[in-house]
């Protein structure tokens, strides 16, 4: 199948997700995650419709984003960052991405609003939260979360807009919802203390249905989109 047709699919599929929880559809985004899939893979995603990519890999993607602009200048995407980022390369990320899914120290994000050029809006932001406990996880703790959400949503030039989670993989679906219900939950319990956000980021293409379930306003999906990835590229 086409990369037309598999998008066709997961926006099928992300409805009945919302429609059977009960959830307006359009209250969920498609976050297409084109790592390792090259400008092609892209641009064909974005002809067919999808406006917003994920990269997990910096170099990959500025290479991605000049070959994308340099074939089909007149396409304006929207490039979400959601992979670790490290100290030295917050510069970057702040530069050429529109949101980033993966921050969990204060040092990132101060870097990250230093680094933002006053030209552009202010980066929108999601704190990752290690929900599974899982030490080869990045993300902070739930019991850290109040302190970093104080400190990142006072950073000038960036927006806080909510949580992601990248949870223990699990067959079964109630299984799979419990890490999403918890995300959700904090996400509430940000509200009670005055912080307030629109942005659940959680689901892949293994367990959408779940995440949406629980509340995702964001699924980030690639495999269902472009195909098996080949990661020896």
């Amino acid at each position: 199948m086409s990369i037309s047709e598999n998008l066709q699919q997961v926006r099928q599929a992300v409805t009945a997700a919302a429609q059977a929880s009960g959830r307006d559809p359009a209250s969920v985004q498609l976050l297409a995650v084109s790592k390792t899939f090259g400008p092609d893979a892209v641009i064909a995603a974005a002809d067919a419709g999808q406006r917003a990519f994920g990269e997990n890999y910096l170099q990959e993607a500025f290479d991605k984003q000049r070959a994308v602009q340099a074939l089909r200048p007149d396409l304006v995407l929207d490039w979400h960052f959601i992979g670790p980022i490290q100290s030295n390369k917050t510069r970057p990320v702040a530069e050429h991405f529109s949101w980033v899914h993966t921050v969990d120290r204060e040092k990132i994000a101060r870097r990250l609003s230093e680094q933002r050029p006053s030209h552009l809006p202010p980066l929108n932001i999601c704190l990752q939260v290690n929900v599974s406990g899982e030490q080869s996880k990045s993300g902070v703790t739930p019991a850290e979360l109040p302190a970093l959400v104080q400190a990142v949503a006072s950073l000038p030039q960036l927006r806080l807009r909510g949580l992601m989670a990248i949870p223990e993989p699990a067959d079964d679906a109630e299984q799979q919802r419990k890490p999403f219900a918890q995300l959700r939950v904090l996400q509430q319990q940000l509200s009670a203390l005055g912080i307030q956000t629109d942005t659940l980021s959680m689901g892949m293409s293994a367990d959408m249905p779940a995440a949406i379930a629980e509340g995702a306003t964001i699924v980030r999906i690639g495999t269902a989109i472009f195909g098996k990835r080949d990661y020896a590229k």
